[in-house]
C-alpha cells in the first residue's frame, strides 16, 4: 500500500523541499489551506484533506481535519487487526507521517494593539488534535512538529532507518509543543479573568541558553525565559563582550537589576552572591560607582555591577581599575566600550530599564512542590512614614532612610543595613538573629556609622539591636514596626535621641 503523509503548518520553512523528498520516497502528500496552495504551485502532487474526506472545509477554516478519516488514518494501530479492519470497512487509508505546527498564538499576542478576537481566532483546535493523535500513535506514525527535523526524518527514510526510537523522540517533542502551546492559551485566560492562585498551576518557559553547569560544576543547568514578557528581564539583555554566563552569574545579575531598579538618581549596584555589597547615589554615575567601591571594596572584587545610567568614559575608567564579573547597563558610550572590552574576563550586558516592570509571581521550587507567590514590589514614600519617637528625623536623615529601605529590602534576612549619604556603609545578611545582623552591619560601617541610619527589614524583638545601634552612633532607624515589645525599641531610641519610623511593611527574603 502506498503510503500517505499529511501536511498542514503555519511556520512553511523549507516544507517545499522536504515535501519533495517525500514524494521521491513513494509518498501520497494530502494537505490543507496555504499549505497545500504552496506546494502545489511548487510542483508537488499534493491532494486536498476535503478530498480525501469527502466533506469541505467549513467555519472559515475552523474545521477541516477534524473528521473520522484522519484521525482514523493517524490513531490505527496497524498490529490491531480490529483496527486494520475497521479501516478497511469504512474505506480509510492509514496516514504515516504527519507534519504540523500550529497557528501563531505567541507571534499574535506579541502584537501591538492586537484584539481579543484576533487572538481567540489563533487558537489552533485541529492542528493540536492531530499532532496528539499522531505522538500517541508513534509506534506506527511519525510526527513532526520542528521544521529543523525534516532533513533528520528524510535521512532516516531513505535509509529505512526510522525506528520507533526515533518516533518516540519525536512524539516527546510534540507532547512538549502543545503543552508549550496550550500554556500559553491557558496564561492567557487567566490573566483575563483575574484569577491569581487557581487549583493547578501551568506557565510554560522557552530555553535562552544551556549553561557549562549550575551552582557548582557537578550541577547541570538551563536559562529559561517566559515567552513575551513585557518587562525588563535579563533574558533580553544584549551581550556585548565576555563569554557566557554563568548560572550563578544570572542569578547575582537579576538580583543586581532589581536592586537598582529600585532609584531613579543615577545609581550603581555591587552584588556578591545575591546580596548587595555596596550601593552609591550621586549626580553623575562615575560618583555614583565610586561610591558603591567605596562602600566595600573588598567585596567589590568579582563582582557584579548594575547601573542605571549610560556608561561613559570617567565611569568605564574606575571600572577597568578593578577585576569585575559583569557590567549591565542601559548603554554604553563608543569610550567605555573602548576600555572595558580591553579587559578579556569581563562581561558588559546592555539592557533597556526605562519600561515598565510587570509585576508577575514568584517561583521558588521544593522538594516535591512549588511555591508561587507574587513578587515583592511594595514601595514606602515619605508620606508612609510614621514616626513614634519624641524626635523625628531631619530632612537629611529622610532621604537616608528611604534609600538605605529600598537597598534592604533585597538583603537576606535577617538583614539590617547602614546608609549615609546615599552610600550603603555596612551591610548584614542572611543572620539567624536580628542583632546577629546589625553587629555584622555596625562592623563594617566602622567609624561611617557615626551620624548614619539603620534600616531593618523586619521589626525589632528586642531593643538590643538598637542599643548596639546607638553605640555605634547611628541616629535614625526604619524598621515596620509591629513586634509586641516595639515600646521596648522606642524607649530606647528616646533614651539616646534617635529618630525612629515605622513602614508597616516587612521585606522578609529568603
Amino acid at each position: 500500500m502506498k503510503k500517505r503523509a499529511l501536511l498542514s503548518v503555519s511556520d512553511k520553512e523549507n516544507l517545499v523541499p522536504f515535501a519533495q523528498g517525500l514524494e521521491r520516497l513513494g509518498y501520497e502528500i494530502i494537505s490543507t489551506g496555504g499549505t497545500l496552495r504552496l506546494l502545489q504551485e511548487a510542483g508537488v502532487n499534493a491532494t486536498a484533506v476535503d478530498n480525501v474526506t469527502g466533506f469541505p472545509e467549513i467555519l472559515d477554516g475552523r474545521v477541516k481535519t477534524l473528521h473520522p478519516k484522519v484521525h482514523g488514518g493517524i490513531l490505527a494501530k496497524r498490529s490491531n487487526e480490529a483496527h486494520v479492519k475497521a479501516l478497511e470497512e469504512n474505506d480509510i487509508t492509514p496516514i504515516d507521517i504527519v507534519v504540523v505546527n500550529l497557528y501563531p498564538f505567541k507571534e499574535t499576542l506579541a502584537k501591538d494593539g492586537v484584539s481579543h478576537d484576533e487572538i481567540i481566532e489563533n487558537i489552533d483546535i485541529g492542528g493540536p488534535a492531530m499532532l496528539r493523535a499522531s505522538a500517541k500513535n508513534y509506534e506506527d506514525v511519525t510526527v513532526i512538529v520542528d521544521p529543523t527535523d525534516y532533513d533528520k526524518v528524510l535521512e532516516y527514510l531513505a535509509e529505512d532507518g526510522l525506528t520507533v526510537e526515533v518516533r518516540r523522540t519525536l512524539a516527546a517533542k510534540v507532547f512538549r509543543h502543545t503543552a508549550h502551546y496550550d500554556s500559553m492559551i491557558a496564561q492567557y485566560f487567566t490573566s483575563e479573568t483575574n484569577d491569581l492562585f487557581t487549583d493547578t498551576y501551568s506557565r510554560t518557559f522557552e530555553r535562552v541558553q544551556s549553561l557549562r553547569y549550575g551552582e557548582n560544576p557537578h550541577q547541570e543547568a538551563t536559562f529559561y525565559e517566559i515567552p513575551n514578557y513585557k518587562g525588563i528581564s535579563l533574558a533580553t539583555a544584549k551581550q556585548l563582550h565576555g563569554k557566557a554566563l554563568s548560572y550563578n552569574n544570572i542569578q547575582d545579575a537579576n538580583a543586581a537589576l532589581e536592586i537598582v531598579l529600585e532609584y531613579e538618581e543615577p545609581t550603581a549596584v555591587a552584588v556578591k552572591h545575591m546580596n548587595p555589597c555596596g550601593i552609591g547615589l550621586d549626580d553623575h554615575l562615575a560618583g555614583a560607582f565610586q561610591r558603591a567601591f567605596d562602600a566595600d571594596p573588598i567585596s567589590i572584587f568579582g563582582g557584579i555591577i548594575a547601573v542605571n545610567r549610560e556608561v561613559d568614559e570617567a565611569t568605564a575608567e574606575k571600572m577597568s581599575e578593578i577585576f569585575l564579573e559583569i557590567v549591565m547597563a542601559p548603554s554604553f558610550t563608543k569610550e567605555a566600550l573602548d576600555i572595558l572590552t580591553k579587559k578579556q574576563n569581563i562581561r558588559l550586558l546592555e539592557i533597556p530599564m526605562d519600561e515598565d516592570v510587570e509585576v508577575d509571581e514568584k517561583l521558588v521550587s521544593v522538594k516535591g512542590g512549588l511555591l508561587v507567590q507574587t513578587n515583592d514590589t511594595g514601595k514606602v514614600t515619605e508620606s508612609d512614614l510614621e514616626v513614634v519617637t519624641d524626635r523625628a528625623p531631619s530632612e537629611t536623615e529622610v532621604e537616608d532612610l528611604l534609600f538605605s529601605w529600598k537597598a534592604v529590602k533585597h538583603v537576606k534576612s535577617n538583614a539590617i543595613l547602614i546608609g549615609k549619604e546615599k552610600q550603603t556603609v555596612g551591610v548584614g545578611a542572611g543572620q539567624m538573629n536580628r542583632v546577629g545582623a546589625a553587629k555584622i552591619a555596625l562592623e563594617q560601617a566602622g567609624e561611617k556609622a557615626k551620624g548614619a541610619v539603620l534600616a531593618s527589614d523586619a521589626f525589632f524583638p528586642m531593643p538590643d539591636t538598637v542599643e548596639a545601634a546607638a553605640a555605634a552612633g547611628i541616629t535614625a532607624i526604619i524598621q515596620p514596626g509591629g513586634s509586641k515589645r516595639d515600646q521596648d525599641s522606642i524607649d530606647v531610641c528616646n533614651k539616646y535621641g534617635i529618630a525612629m519610623v515605622f513602614t508597616k511593611m516587612r521585606h522578609f527574603k529568603h
